[in-house]
């Protein structure tokens, strides 16, 4: 059985409805404050969802239960908290590994973030290089990275690490006070609004669709001799922001306005996964490159827009 923590999010329902389509076992945990139960609706009664957060070690106990691989979701990005992302990044993830190990559980796989290497000068981020972050939350993954490693070699618990580089994909609406950048620029292209391009609009991202991300823990969580490693999960290459607006307007068949607005503080220049160890020791490959993916989800909120506007158009 699969445990996914923030299993209600949008990375932990993907992989939670991946692993049904298996016929995996799978319970989810959640306490709900940022993942939605409509997020896990589909899935009906193939999971078992159980609601309660990481901060609690009893509640965590209660969930590790029978549970075999541990996929680690749970987890807040707010910058202007860093109490409660050291709480519930940093204490949750040692709750989750201290009960992990109790349990017997054979792996834990961690869900990092590329927010550890900072604002890297090296074109190609790779899992050697130093780690510099620059907010709250990349110092949380960090620290959580490091309690994966302590716990492998310290106390026998098989973890690994995955640092994911900018997930996107079609998915629910994001929370409007956290949404990044891609469903952000393609919800506000669909409502005819102006894009905001903070700075010079040449900062680069590494996008990495959702179903390589989904296929990276589910290769982590079998592989062998990978005990204590960190992975970088990515696409292997980046694309500035103002070529985002213009690959938006060619699948939009039009042209989508933008605007400069202030850079934003903290907001690292560059992010490039070097993947090739993820390659050779997990065997992942990219199987959706960024173009493709970014259509995908254009067409998925194009849809889901359409389906809303009929339901208030009836509701009337």
């Amino acid at each position: 059985m699969y445990l996914i923590t923030g299993g209600a999010g949008f990375i932990g329902s993907s992989l939670a409805r991946e692993l049904t389509r298996y016929q995996q076992q799978v319970r989810v945990f959640d306490n709900f404050s940022s993942g939605r139960r409509e997020n896990l609706e589909p899935l009906g009664d193939r999971i078992e969802v159980v609601e309660g957060d990481v901060r609690d070690l009893a509640a965590v106990r209660q969930a590790m239960a029978g549970i075999r691989y541990v996929l680690h979701h749970a987890a807040t990005r707010s910058q202007d908290e860093p109490g409660s992302t050291v709480e519930v990044n940093v204490l949750g993830t040692l709750n989750t590994l201290v009960a992990a190990r109790e349990a017997g559980v054979e792996r834990l796989v961690y869900g990092s973030s590329c927010a550890v290497y900072g604002d890297s000068h090296i074109r190609l981020q790779d899992e050697d290089q130093r780690t510099l972050p620059l907010s709250p939350y990349g110092v949380s993954k960090l620290a959580g990275e490091l309690y994966c490693r302590l716990f492998s070699r310290l106390y026998g618990l098989d973890t690994v690490s995955l640092r994911y580089f900018n997930v996107f994909g079609p998915g629910p609406e994001p929370d409007p006070d956290d949404t990044p950048v891609i469903p952000r620029f393609i919800l506000m292209a669909l409502r005819g609004e102006t894009l905001p391009v903070h700075g010079d609009g040449l900062q680069a991202r590494d996008f990495t669709y959702i179903s390589d991300v989904v296929q990276a823990n589910l290769l982590a969580a079998t592989a062998p001799n990978v005990r204590g490693e960190v992975f970088n999960v990515g696409c292997g290459e980046s694309h500035a922001i103002v070529d985002v607006v213009l690959l938006l307007s060619r699948i939009f068949g039009r042209e989508i306005p933008w605007r400069r607005v202030p850079a934003r503080k903290g907001d690292v220049r560059r992010t490039e996964a070097d993947i090739c160890k993820a390659k050779r020791l997990l065997g992942y490959e990219v199987e959706v490159e960024f173009p493709v993916g970014l259509a995908r989800t254009v067409k998925h909120f194009t849809q889901a827009s359409r389906a809303g506007q009929a339901l208030v158009e009836g509701a009337r």
